[in-house]
């Protein structure tokens, strides 16, 4: 009986096997540092906003202060938020791909201040940018497919097949080999990600999480060309059938799942927010101040009896109507919300029939890199906006002096928000 040891030499001096799994090592190597320099990228980029911030801030404190007028305090102040990323984002970028991971506010409307950037569905786009979880869905079945698209069909074809079996066992034989062929192909994606979480100070529990979904999902690939190889059909059949396989199973259906799923959630563009509350906001200029404030007190009573607007333009008003914007489309906000939390869903339901969703989708969350991360981020900077209006408003609302130390006391973003 051929032990393990000997199935590795064999297989070996196949002419393929070598070149084919360092390959697939190279490439997946090449993802995990690609991801990681994208990492880099956006944590240099965080770490350079904040002496920008500070810097700016001491500019527009020294212009100011000269007046002490907190308008000019709340509109020419911007407020740095960002997204830090988890210590597993260089392996599945996700939404951090697409979607802004630092972003500057301000005290005026906040929406289209948000929604300048879109969020899109990433888990059932099309292959994209190419990090780690593009290598482990999209090349690893095509090595696997290489390497097991002719393990029973090429010793049929050399009449090897029949001595083979009477030897090895009918079953063994084929397990055996195969989990060899699963194995390399393993350690060859999970080895470059286990070398890399461990520069980024991953915690053992989440790489751990990872490979298990990686190990489960390269098995999945090792039964269907183990399940084709015993057809009985010759290798290049085999091989056609895989290739078939993989495209309608990572291309074909999940393009399609993606067409399906927009079509029977329609989600209005941010970019549409966008315009809708700067039109309310713009609008804001012709309406009666009185109207504008009286709605504004609606929501605000606390400062319905402060000094009333008298002059041609005044702060309080102009602040009262960019507030108003905001909530002129908190309906649409709330149904774009709901629209791509259900797309997202749904996403996750395709995964249980499409595997190259599933693994993908459970990547990027296991990552923080899913919409739920990004919709996360967004909800901080609402909470964070929030009580920089609560800040400014008892100067503008008292028509209090904004002095040079009134700047230290604003609200700070923190990582938690």
């Amino acid at each position: 009986m051929i032990g393990l040891g000997q199935e590795l030499r064999l297989f070996l001096r196949q002419r393929l096997a070598g070149p084919t799994l360092a390959l697939l090592a190279v490439l997946s190597a090449i993802s995990i540092g690609a991801g990681m320099l994208e990492i880099r990228r956006q944590t240099e980029a965080i770490a350079r906003i904040q002496p920008l911030q500070a810097a700016e801030e001491a500019a527009v404190a020294a212009w100011v202060s000269r007046e002490g007028d907190a308008g000019n305090a709340a509109y020419y102040t911007f407020h740095a938020t960002w997204d830090r990323p988890s210590a597993l984002a260089f392996a599945a970028l996700g939404q951090r791909d697409v979607a802004p991971y630092v972003l500057r506010v301000r005290a005026l409307a906040l929406e289209s201040q948000i929604h300048e950037g879109e969020s899109y569905n990433a888990e059932l786009a099309l292959p994209g940018r190419f990090d780690w979880a593009f290598v482990l869905t999209f090349l690893a079945p095509l090595i696997l497919i290489v390497l097991l698209h002719d393990l029973i069909s090429s010793e049929r074809e050399a009449g090897r097949l029949q001595a083979l079996q009477a030897a090895g066992g009918r079953t063994g034989l084929w397990v055996r080999r195969a989990g060899l062929r699963l194995g390399l192909v393993f350690v060859a994606v999970a080895a470059p990600l286990a070398l890399g979480a461990g520069m980024s100070g991953a915690k053992a529990a989440e790489v751990l999480a990872v490979l298990t979904a990686a190990g489960f999902y390269l098995a999945f690939w090792t039964l269907v060309c183990v399940g084709v190889g015993a057809l009985g059909r010759s290798s290049v059949a085999n091989g056609a059938v895989l290739a078939a396989t993989w495209v309608v199973l990572t291309l074909v259906l999940p393009a399609l799942a993606h067409m399906v799923i927009n079509r029977a959630n329609p989600v209005r563009q941010g970019v549409e927010l966008t315009l809708a509350q700067r039109e309310a906001v713009h609008a804001g200029w012709d309406k009666p101040k009185d109207a504008t404030l009286s709605a504004f007190f609606k929501v605000h009573p606390e400062w319905r009896n402060t000094p009333p607007v008298t002059s041609g333009f005044h702060w309080k008003w102009y602040y009262a109507f960019q507030h108003l914007g905001d909530l002129s489309v908190a309906d649409q906000v709330r149904a774009y919300r709901r629209g791509l939390e259900s797309r997202d869903a749904w996403t996750a339901r395709v995964g249980l029939f499409l595997p190259a969703v599933g693994v993908q989708t459970a990547l990027h969350r296991m990552a923080g890199t899913d919409l739920a991360a990004q919709l996360a981020y967004q909800d901080r900077i609402r909470a964070f906006h929030e009580r920089l209006r609560r800040f400014y408003y008892p100067y503008i609302f008292n028509e209090t002096p904004f002095r040079k130390g009134d700047f230290g006391k604003a609200p700070r973003w923190a990582e938690s928000g």
